[in-house]
């Protein structure tokens, strides 16, 4: 029987409204070719409330519920250390066991399951993160602020790469190298030719065994995403680390701070969503501004976002309620919810399932969305009751520790 250690109810709140946040994002890469995830015109849609939806999710959701997961697992990361060293245990040891079974996770994701796996990434990072355990506040927010500039100067290097590819190609006889080099860059955000949509659709339509071949040939993609959003994600779980140290995540900040913090964060941040998605659509989507636009220029100003969505979070949230209370539980089984949802999504979407790839637009997929929230939402808290962990949070606890973990809650005034 399990006697459930204290939990930082917020961390779970914020963490809960993250895991169903990514969804909001994902969904176009569960059910649309992967280039329609930054290019609306690239796939699925065709009418004005789908680029509607394009724009929403660019401006509100794009990278900050990633954003905000990264800082969620930065604190995490953190309580397990302090609690590690609390009880006399080998910190390192266990917290170097959980990331790498997270990484075996991740790698299974990736493969059997789904190409958007961010595990693989997140236990690399983590291992870096230890590192900056012992610094404070302060330490961790310059670490940070200086991720963010080297995030920044590797996608604004990329962004003036496409560029400079896109004008050396442009005229009579182009380079035979630079045009396959641009090639390469546009393919992955324009809009596919009919052979290449044809493939792809082709793929994710298929059976289950060709699916796991393409990913067999893909396993250096997790290392690239992390090679080239490592730098703002590892600025994230800093960010998360000092917010834990500081006591921003824990709520320990009166309403007014919280309150500043979300108005400073959303009032510089939206209107330049804004405007960056009128020059993204000014533009037609071209791969140059997608690049410029969609990638780097957004690289200053997510952060601001990220932070001010976690102290509106934890403002709204202060007075509790039936809602709050289950967003925490899907917060609190946040691993079992993401991998759920990759395994429902697909079962929906994929060939080996439902096969309804490519068969709704945008605006269709936020029923999808909203249905998959309710889910989380129903199952964690009952479950939670009983058990007291969340199923792939046990087996992951149980991997790390070397031992099969208590599963079930003890009942009250069991053992007395």
């Amino acid at each position: 029987m399990t006697e459930p250690v204290a939990r930082v109810v917020t961390l779970d709140i914020v963490r809960g409204v993250a895991v169903m946040g990514i969804l909001a994002m994902n969904i176009v890469a569960f059910a649309m070719p992967p280039q329609a995830y930054v290019n609306p015109l690239a796939f699925g849609t065709d009418s004005a409330a789908d680029l509607a939806s394009w724009a929403a999710s660019f401006i509100f959701i794009d990278g900050k519920m990633r954003g905000l997961f990264s800082l969620l697992f930065g604190a995490s990361l953190l309580l397990v250390i302090q609690r590690a060293e609390a009880k006399g245990e080998p910190a390192r040891a266990i917290t170097f066991r959980r990331l790498l079974w997270l990484l075996l996770f991740g790698y299974l994701h990736f493969t059997l399951i789904w190409y958007g796996d961010i595990l693989v990434g997140y236990a690399l990072i983590g291992m870096l993160a230890w590192h900056f355990r012992e610094l404070g506040p302060r330490g961790l927010l310059l670490w940070a602020l200086a991720l963010i500039l080297a995030e920044l100067a590797v996608l604004g290097g990329t962004a003036a790469y496409a560029s400079s590819l896109a004008q050396s190609v442009s005229g009579a006889n182009p380079d035979p190298g630079a045009l396959a080099a641009w090639q390469g860059m546009a393919g992955k955000v324009a809009i596919p030719d009919a052979t290449t949509l044809a493939e792809e659709l082709a793929l994710y339509r298929g059976p289950w065994s060709e699916l796991v071949g393409h990913q067999l040939t893909e396993l250096t993609m997790p290392l690239i995403f992390t090679a080239v959003f490592g730098w703002e994600t590892l600025a994230y779980m800093l960010l998360g680390m000092a917010g834990l140290k500081s006591g921003f995540l824990t709520g320990a900040w009166d309403d007014r701070g919280y309150r500043k913090v979300a108005l400073i964060g959303f009032a510089i941040a939206v209107p330049a969503y804004a405007v960056l998605a009128w020059l993204i659509f000014a533009a037609e989507f071209n791969a140059v501004a997608l690049y410029v636009y969609s990638f780097a220029a957004t690289v200053p100003f997510r952060p601001l976002m990220i932070v001010g969505y976690a102290a509106l979070i934890i403002l709204a949230t202060g007075r509790g309620g039936w809602l709050v209370t289950r967003i925490a539980a899907a917060g609190r089984a946040a691993f079992t919810n993401y991998l759920g949802t990759s395994l429902i999504m697909t079962a929906l979407f994929y060939g080996w399932g439902l096969g309804w790839f490519g068969h709704l637009g945008r605006a269709e997929l936020w029923l999808m969305v909203l249905a998959m929230w309710l889910a989380m939402l129903a199952w964690s808290k009952p479950w939670l009751e009983r058990f007291g962990y969340g199923p792939f949070e046990w087996l992951w606890r149980s991997l790390a520790r070397w031992e099969v973990q208590p599963m079930r809650k003890r009942a009250p005034g069991a053992g007395s």
